[in-house]
């Protein structure tokens, strides 16, 4: 049955995107069935899962939501317009719908699950760790961080036996430099408000995730980062139209 739920899920996710423009998509096996990964852009994904559709950061001005599944989950990382669009939240959810975000989404947005850095939940089966998503050198004008440590979140998602790490808008910080047994990630590096190539091969020769997907990343060069982590064991960095 579970098979039969992921497979019937995959098809109307297909059929959705059809009626649209066509997303590069990925498929990653678990041990409780096919994850299911769609790229829109920017930090924008849609994941399915055992007949659940999970979408994160979503935000109309990289797809018709009108046309995609409705959200079993949402994960919101921060309150920054570019990932928290509340009119496109309003069009995915359901009655049933879970939504994750902080403390300073919710003041915009009632009814969702508040994660601090640091908590765990279990929504709609899956564990879910909030991990801090914060600047450490990168500033904007008056000193302050573009991102100030303890308002965003990054997200540890297990699927199965996967470990999916979607880490918001960060820096290479020593809490991700502790992560371990991270099979994939998502790494933004969108400068100068996140991280440089070699901050995301520095933490990614740390943490060692399977695979390392660049996400957020602008006009960033990709194959910067490729060429960092050419000689790197067990890394398996894959590129994805996620400007």
């Amino acid at each position: 049955m579970q098979m039969f739920l992921t497979f019937v899920c995959l098809l109307l996710i297909a059929a959705s995107l059809g009626a649209q423009q066509q997303y590069e998509a990925d498929t990653i096996p678990t041990s409780r069935g096919a994850l299911a990964i769609t790229f829109f852009g920017h930090a924008t994904l849609m994941l399915s899962f055992d007949g659940m559709i999970i979408h994160v950061d979503p935000w109309s001005n990289l797809a018709d939501y009108s046309k995609l599944p409705k959200a079993d989950v949402i994960l919101v990382t921060h309150d920054h317009s570019d990932h928290f669009d509340t009119g496109t939240i309003a069009r995915l959810r359901k009655n049933n719908t879970v939504i994750v975000y902080t403390k300073l989404c919710s003041e915009k947005l009632t009814g969702g699950i508040i994660m601090k850095n640091g908590d765990k939940q279990t929504v709609k089966g899956l564990e879910v760790e909030a991990v801090p998503a914060y600047n450490i050198q990168h500033k904007s004008d008056n000193g302050a961080p573009y991102h100030p440590k303890g308002e965003g979140n990054g997200y540890i998602i297990t699927f199965g036996d996967k470990r999916v790490y979607v880490a918001g808008d960060t820096e290479n910080t020593p809490e991700m430099k502790a992560l371990k047994k991270i099979d994939i990630a998502f790494l933004p590096m969108n400068l100068p408000f996140t991280m440089t190539p070699e901050m995301v091969a520095d933490a990614a020769r740390v943490f060692k995730p399977s695979i390392l997907y660049p996400y957020h990343y602008e006009d960033t060069d990709v194959s910067k980062l490729v060429d960092l982590l050419k000689n790197e064991p067990g890394i398996d960095v894959r590129i994805r139209n996620m400007k």
